[in-house]
């Protein structure tokens, strides 16, 4: 079964779990060590999630008064305000997580039928409904969860999210440039064909093997042949 708006919710509480567990115990140093993500600490991983709570929250508000509320004010805003909360002190970086978190999370539980079908746009602008914003938060908690690089895998993400994680990648990868691609999860009877360059290669492991190749997280399983995946160039 495919992705829901109550299973979304449910992987982005999820998700904010894993990450306030892999935060709440880093102090500054802790914070200052690097993360899964190239060229950034672990502390611009949580003041990213946190600022990405609070521009969620802004898009809530819209889809709850018709008021249309961008995200951030532009890209520069959005890169400063990371910049800002990298610099917290521990107590305050882990305080802005939790508390855009809770903040989002109050707002989503109250919004109603016809506001949960409103259209709001994306920092990207997409053009989307309210539905969409619990599998956005999903998707950034979950992920960035492990980014943290402080005891949570993919193999602790729920076996749904991984496989609607994995469907959202593959949409994304089949629109760009990339080697051609058999993927398969015998475990969970799921499979995707990704077109792209030469023959396809298959590569078969469990949901999250999968998923952290199509992410970039993981060097990914071996194929049916024996060698390494195929590289993959940026997700997003």
């Amino acid at each position: 079964m495919g992705r829901t708006l109550d299973s979304a919710r449910h992987w982005a509480l999820r998700g904010t779990e894993l990450t306030l567990s892999a935060a709440a115990a880093l102090d500054d140093v802790g914070y200052a060590a690097p993360s899964a993500l190239p060229g950034w600490s672990r502390a611009h991983v949580a003041a990213h999630v946190a600022a990405n709570a609070e521009a969620l929250s802004n898009l809530v508000h819209w889809a709850a008064t018709g008021e249309p509320t961008p995200m951030y004010a532009s890209a520069e805003a959005r890169a400063a305000g990371i910049e800002r909360g990298r610099a917290l002190p521990a107590g305050e970086l882990t305080a802005w997580l939790r508390r855009s978190a809770d903040a989002l999370e109050a707002g989503m539980a109250a919004l109603g039928g016809e506001q949960w079908s409103a259209e709001v746009r994306t920092a990207q602008g997409r053009t989307v409904p309210a539905t969409e914003l619990p599998w956005m938060r999903a998707r950034e908690v979950c992920v960035h969860a492990v980014d943290l690089v402080n005891g949570v895998s993919f193999a602790d993400l729920p076996d749904g999210f991984l496989t609607a994680l994995c469907d959202d990648v593959v949409a994304k990868r089949t629109a760009a440039p990339g080697p051609a691609l058999t993927l398969r999860v015998p475990a969970a009877g799921a499979a995707w064909d990704l077109p792209g360059e030469g023959p396809a290669a298959r590569v078969t492991g469990e949901a999250h093997d999968i998923a952290a190749y199509l992410t970039g997280r993981s060097a990914g399983p071996h194929t049916a042949d024996g060698v390494p995946a195929p590289a993959l160039g940026a997700w997003l």
